[in-house]
């Protein structure tokens, strides 16, 4: 078994295992990407927690598929990959990457494991040698190659390095600690009186009130449960979020389907009096943001830290953008219950968008 190039994954597709991806006439799918053909036995909240539950009861007919592959370079992808080519190790953290896959997909870490730590690290690791070695995350110059064939040097780096850190963080910690430092701070702050934290379940948001703007892995922590996140900062600054958790098929709890936000925006620039205005992404991006000049970002800003991109005042007051965001989402899902995995159609037909 052995790591194959996306690209070339394509010509040998039926003896290939794909995962975080889709690749048609694959041996098999290992994705928790909406629609996937993923398997019933091994769906899981994250494509590496699918390679996980596939290892432990194979099947015939795949397991000797000679190539797996992924189209693009991320933590879940790759934790994915590197479980399918290193089994035993990967059985025997299985929890452990379990963690650092819904870290990386999702943002989310549950403070009270005994494996946060090591779990934080790890993916802070891999974020650190991605950017410092190759670049960040939707932040590849214009002159690269396409990422399906351009990610293929990032796992030829990181798939025989990995193993190492796994059993021993501490190996990596020159390349971590940084990241970790600033992480590990910024959810203490999360948690001391300065922020406060809401939430409203039957729409599936939390809202996170905190002075200044964090890092995703402390902002997005307090809302394992719920798929939408408003983060009010001092001086009337405010993002709206959607989480990658209803890009996805969720498999572990039932969502309900992304909103558009073309009729909230609206309704913040209605009362909005400062120079800026209100815009937003579509429903099938990965992580739809609402915010000031939104559409002044470029796809790498939206994805890095809220803490990494300026973030404009409003002249709406902060308890007025929470009233106005829980009216908007209470009045969108009246009628709505949620389920697991929404088809895009649906999603689009109860948004009333074409196609």
């Amino acid at each position: 078994m052995e790591f194959l190039a996306f690209p070339a994954a394509r010509r040998h597709a039926a003896s290939t295992v794909v995962v975080d991806s889709i690749l048609p006439r694959a041996a098999l799918t290992l994705a928790h990407w909406r629609a996937a053909p993923t398997p019933a036995a091994y769906q899981d909240d994250t494509s590496a927690g699918s390679v996980l539950r596939a290892l432990r009861q194979p099947a015939a007919g795949w397991a000797q598929a000679s190539y797996v592959t992924a189209n693009h370079f991320d933590v879940d992808g790759f934790l994915g990959v590197w479980a399918w080519l290193n089994p035993a190790l990967a059985l025997r953290y299985d929890e452990l990457l379990r963690l650092a896959a819904t870290l990386g997909d999702f943002r989310e870490i549950d403070w009270q494991s005994p494996l946060a730590d090591q779990a934080l690290q790890l993916v802070c690791w891999l974020n650190a040698e991605e950017k410092a070695r190759f670049y960040e995350p939707f932040g590849a110059p214009a002159w690269r190659r396409r990422e399906d064939e351009a990610s293929a040097e990032k796992f030829d780096w990181f798939l025989p390095r990995f193993g190492p850190i796994l059993e021993n963080p501490g190996l990596g910690r020159a390349a971590w600690e940084a990241e970790y430092r600033r992480v590990k701070q910024a959810a203490t702050r999360v948690q001391s009186p300065v922020a406060t934290v809401g939430r409203y379940p039957e729409i599936g948001l939390t809202v996170v009130r905190t002075p200044e703007p964090l890092p995703y892995y402390a902002l997005f922590s307090p809302s394992i449960g719920t798929d939408i996140v408003l983060s009010l900062y001092d001086g009337q600054r405010y993002e709206l979020e959607y989480k990658y958790t209803t890009w996805i098929d969720l498999e572990s709890r039932p969502t309900l389907p992304r909103l558009p936000l073309d009729g909230l925006g609206a309704q913040l620039n209605a009362r909005e009096n400062s120079p800026h205005r209100w815009s937003f992404d579509g429903i099938t991006d990965t992580g739809p943001l609402l915010r000031l000049n939104g559409r002044q970002l470029t796809k790498a800003q939206r994805y890095a830290d809220p803490d990494q991109r300026p973030i404009y005042a409003s002249s709406i007051s902060p308890e007025e953008m929470e009233a106005e965001v829980v009216a908007f989402f209470r009045a969108g899902y009246a009628g709505i219950k949620p389920k697991r995995h929404w088809t895009w159609a649906e999603v689009r037909e109860i948004g009333g968008l074409a196609g």
